[in-house]
């Protein structure tokens, strides 16, 4: 498929011949050398084909070929990159070099619902795609031996489009595979991977792709095939599209058909990692394959147990997949083969009561069929263990099996490239693989105020640069209306201090918070001396009415006179408009009902580009803050009463806003310089960087996960 997907394009001179492999390979992504190839191949194409090196390279011009094969700076940038591409996979990772023996040359198989890597694969819906996307990132510079495995959605999540009343409407456009950095898996054989998957009565196939992540491969699957019955084929057309039925047969073949991939693909993994319980079928292969080999189930279950790592990302109960065992039942009736005698032990395997009678919970599969099992932050892991206490009723509170690592994010994925080079001028050529090294960071000490407070202004005009470009793209393109313009923030200001809240609409995130006394927020946002305004971004699950009125009501106010055009709307949120605001806004605002964020991992991405969290302290934030690199919301309210709570939390929110934040924004020096804010920003990235990056997560999932999980019995 590389090839036929290339063979209508223009041909590549043999000088940079391997601009084709490079395209395909998402390790250019992370990689500034590769993105500087694309760059400065073209880089009006590079910008309208929305940074998809594939599509690009199908579309440019044979003549622009000839002039980048023959330019010495264009040659010398290429061979920087394919250079160190090569590099890369030649030369093992010197901290993998020193401890990779705990895995004791095994694999690890990542298995994950979604998987945001870039937006030309966009297979991801929100915060748990982005975690395991970098999660496969980290693995693949560190040279951890690990493969991920997902579902190839063709029509992935839905676009968001608001109505001219503010109404979120989903559109799907179904993916270009010619277009989108994919290639077919192939068997040992050299064939193209199709798998069979039981699913209740009937055999559904499925087709793998793989995915070129650096080091690291990620296979998916497609339903979509002709051999499948038609209703078959849109099993996993949609990412979380479809009913509680789909859904389950979505589990079944993500389980249950992962499993079988690996093995047609000779994969063998030693560790096996569940990246929530959307995949817990994968025990039902694996103690299955385990009984027609002649084990007992007990010691099946014993040896899934032990090589099973389990990570849980939500404590809202309704986050957890349950099913009725009559659907469980009904969709494994194939799946059971000479381990069907155990089919009560298994299913009791599943069995807990949430609060909504008993069911068959897939996080209680996946907790009782893994031994090595971890919440997302501190917080998370204390949560986890009273909410899922049923699961070990003997065991005592201090000693139940749940511990805890809090999430990280990519630095070289989310880090503003004028951010990147600025540490690269600063700190040395080999930052990079010492991000996860407090001493580096001390060394922001030394940095002027006027460098720093320079760097945030420019991150900013970007960010209304990308603002504008898009508000224009929906005037001319789309002919929105005039509300739709002002919606979208075309009365901003580029100077005004900018707060971001840009996460998944829902209700325990409390979107409304800062509006709950909107004279008080007017008075704040249009102050004539200090102004501040407001972007939101994000979209609500379409099945979630309520999210949706808050998604409504936030629009609405952007269009309120009495805020003069300080509010805007950035619709169809996204990784591409994620590194925009995380990069560009001032503040990073997040107010979760407490304790209902399990980690968040989008004021890491903004801290570590200067952008100073201001949070309830709740998830990482719990951990991250230290008095001087933020600031922490705090109500004081009596948690049992949400009331209470909104109005507390708002009053702190306020405060703050009135009293530390735009005090110490607008307060300037003679050179014109905030020194008090610039310290925050400053304090944001020396105390947060090194402590919430996946280098560091990485490393303590080897070491504390990964490694016990590979020792033998």
């Amino acid at each position: 498929m590389s090839e036929e997907r290339f063979a209508s394009a223009a041909p590549l001179p043999s000088r940079i011949h391997r601009l084709h492999e490079l395209s395909l390979d998402l390790w250019w992504s992370w990689d500034a050398r590769a993105r500087d190839v694309f760059r400065r191949l073209d880089y009006p194409l590079w910008r309208r084909t929305l940074h998809n090196p594939v599509k690009m390279l199908q579309q440019i011009s044979e003549q622009r070929l000839r002039e980048a094969a023959g330019n010495p700076q264009f040659l010398q940038a290429y061979d920087e990159a394919i250079g160190g591409r090569d590099e890369e996979r030649r030369l093992e990772h010197p901290w993998w070099n020193a401890n990779g023996q705990v895995l004791g040359g095994g694999t690890v198989a990542y298995f994950s619902a979604e998987f945001a890597l870039h937006g030309s694969l966009p297979i991801y819906a929100g915060g748990l795609g982005v975690l395991a996307g970098d999660h496969c990132k980290e693995a693949s510079d560190l040279g951890v031996p690990l493969v991920g495995v997902g579902f190839m959605y063709p029509q992935g999540y839905f676009h968001q489009r608001m109505s001219n009343d503010g109404w979120q409407e989903e559109h799907y456009e179904r993916l270009s595979w010619t277009e989108a950095p994919i290639e077919a898996a192939l068997t040992p054989e050299g064939r193209p991977c199709i798998t069979a998957v039981p699913l209740g009565d009937r055999t559904v196939l499925a087709a793998v792709w793989r995915v070129r992540l650096g080091r690291v491969r990620l296979f998916l699957l497609d339903t979509d095939l002709p051999e499948n019955a038609p209703w078959d084929r849109e099993l996993s057309a949609r990412l979380y599209g479809g009913d509680r039925e789909t859904r389950i047969q979505q589990e079944v073949v993500l389980g249950i058909g992962g499993v079988r991939a690996l093995r047609a693909l000779g994969v063998s993994p030693t560790v096996w990692h569940l990246n929530e319980g959307h995949a817990a079928f994968v025990a039902l292969q694996r103690i299955r394959e385990h009984v027609e080999a002649g084990a007992s189930f007990d010691d099946a279950l014993a040896a899934v147990r032990r090589s099973t790592v389990f990570t849980t990302h939500t404590p809202v109960p309704a986050g957890h997949d349950a099913f009725t065992f009559q659907q469980v039942e009904k969709n494994l009736a194939g799946c059971w083969g000479e381990m069907g005698q155990h089919r009560e032990r298994f299913l009791a395997l599943g069995e807990f009561d949430n609060g909504y009678g008993p069911q068959f919970n897939m996080t209680a599969l996946a907790m009782r069929t893994a031994a090595h099992i971890n919440g997302v932050s501190a917080l998370h892991g204390e949560v986890t263990r009273t909410m899922w206490r049923g699961i070990w009723p003997d065991s005592p509170a201090d000693q139940l099996p749940v511990r805890f690592i809090t999430n990280g994010v990519h630095v070289p994925t989310w880090m503003a490239a004028p951010v990147f080079a600025w540490c690269t001028r600063h700190l040395g050529a080999g930052w990079l693989d010492h991000t996860d090294d407090p001493q580096l960071w001390e060394r922001l000490l030394e940095i002027p105020d006027t460098e720093l407070w320079a760097l945030r202004q420019r991150l900013r005009q970007d960010l209304f640069v990308s603002i504008r470009e898009r508000t224009r793209a929906r005037w001319t393109d789309e002919r929105v209306s005039p509300n739709r313009i002002v919606a979208a923030g075309a009365m901003l200001d580029p100077e005004a201090l900018t707060i971001g809240y840009a996460r998944r609409f829902t209700a325990y995130k409390r979107p409304e918070l800062i509006f709950r006394d909107v004279e008080r927020l007017a008075r704040i946002l249009c102050n004539a001396g200090r102004p501040v305004q407001l972007v939101f971004a994000g979209k609500a699950h379409p099945a979630d009415e309520p999210a949706k009125h808050h998604l409504q009501s936030v629009f609405k106010r952007c269009l309120d006179p009495a805020f003069g055009g300080r509010i805007a709307f950035i619709d169809d949120y996204d990784m591409h408009v994620a590194h925009y605001l995380v990069h560009g806004c001032d503040v990073w605002l997040n107010n979760p009902r407490k304790p209902l964020e399990a980690s968040g991992t989008s004021g890491m991405k903004a801290s570590l580009n200067g952008v100073p969290h201001l949070s309830i302290g709740d998830g990482w934030w719990a951990e991250g803050y230290n008095g001087r690199n933020g600031w922490l919301i705090e109500g004081h309210a009596n948690p049992d009463d949400p009331e209470a709570t909104d109005a507390a939390d708002a009053q702190a929110l306020y405060g703050l806003l009135e009293n530390e934040i735009v005090p110490a924004f607008y307060e300037r020096n003679a050179e014109n310089v905030p020194e008090r804010w610039v310290a925050v920003v400053r304090e944001a990235m020396r105390s947060n960087i090194p402590r919430f990056s996946t280098r560091r997560m990485l490393k303590q999932y080897v070491m504390e996960m990964y490694g016990p999980a590979a020792r033998k019995p």
